[in-house]
């Protein structure tokens, strides 16, 4: 996908999540600070039933654009899911595991040129 494409996906995403009641919905611009993606989407659920939600509503609304190969990580887990579709990476926490991993801070922050490479 082109970057403008992509960015229209963050956007519809970040849109399903909240029609979804997901909450605080945290985009990441991962440009410049690794090749794994161009963004990450951060947001959470109120109880694992909502997670559980989330995760299986965008996995369905992702197919439905035709991005097919999307997976999903976490599926055992009650606390913590990601969808990899590619381009973006979306993350759907606990609050309380979100707080305790706080990968907003560790993505948002720069990282030195020699350790982009992963």
């Amino acid at each position: 996908m082109q970057l403008k494409e992509i960015k229209k996906m963050k956007d519809e995403i970040e849109q399903m999540l909240n029609d979804n009641k997901a909450i605080d919905i945290v985009s990441i611009n991962l440009k410049n600070k690794t090749s794994i993606a161009d963004f990450m989407i951060v947001a959470s659920g109120n109880s694992s039933r909502h997670i559980q939600a989330l995760s299986e509503i965008l996995i369905d609304k992702l197919k439905e654009k035709g991005i097919d190969n999307c997976r999903l990580e976490g599926r055992e887990s009650k606390d913590w899911k990601l969808i990899d579709a590619k381009d973006i990476i979306i993350h759907i926490f606990h609050p309380e595991k979100r707080k305790f991993y706080d990968i907003e801070r560790m993505w948002s922050e720069l990282i030195p040129k020699e350790r982009l490479t992963i």
